[in-house]
């Protein structure tokens, strides 16, 4: 996978807005958790910003007193970049994409209020249309905080 734009770069680059990307994802708050696309090619690769604020809802329980991001929502979040790069494909049927799987997702440091997660997806496979493989990694201040492949499905 190629190297994730520097966070200077990330500020000073937006391809998509959080307006504009809540035209093409179904998330809303609280769950919409990309704030804008710094970098999109559809069908082949996209990366996204996730600023990680002290004022969300799953801060108030996780944990008091040292707030960390659930990895699952970092999962959520690269996932949410991945959709960005199957949904805009032409030619493909319309429907709903979500999860269909999980492989290898490693997390290799806490994420915490005050971080901006960087994350890039890469498609690595789309088969028969309705499925899609994408390789996911997440940064912070240029190092890895994730990564792994995340397996999406159309839903009629």
């Amino acid at each position: 996978m190629t190297d994730s734009p520097a966070s200077d770069a990330a500020q000073s680059s937006v391809v998509l807005t959080s307006e504009q990307i809540a035209g093409l994802l179904p998330h809303r708050y609280p769950f919409a958790l990309v704030d804008r696309v710094i970098a999109h090619e559809p069908g082949v690769s996209a990366t996204g910003i996730k600023n990680v604020t002290v004022n969300e809802p799953q801060f108030q329980g996780h944990f008091p007193g040292r707030p960390l991001m659930p990895g699952v929502l970092i999962v959520e979040a690269m996932a949410q970049v991945g959709g960005l790069i199957v949904t805009q494909m032409p030619d493909l049927p319309k429907g709903l994409f979500v999860f269909a799987g999980i492989d290898g997702v490693r997390f290799r440091r806490p994420v915490v209020p005050g971080d901006q997660l960087v994350i890039h997806c890469e498609l690595l496979s789309l088969k028969r249309k309705r499925f899609g493989k994408v390789k996911a990694e997440a940064k912070v201040d240029g190092e890895l905080v994730c990564s792994g492949e995340l397996m999406f499905s159309l839903v009629d």
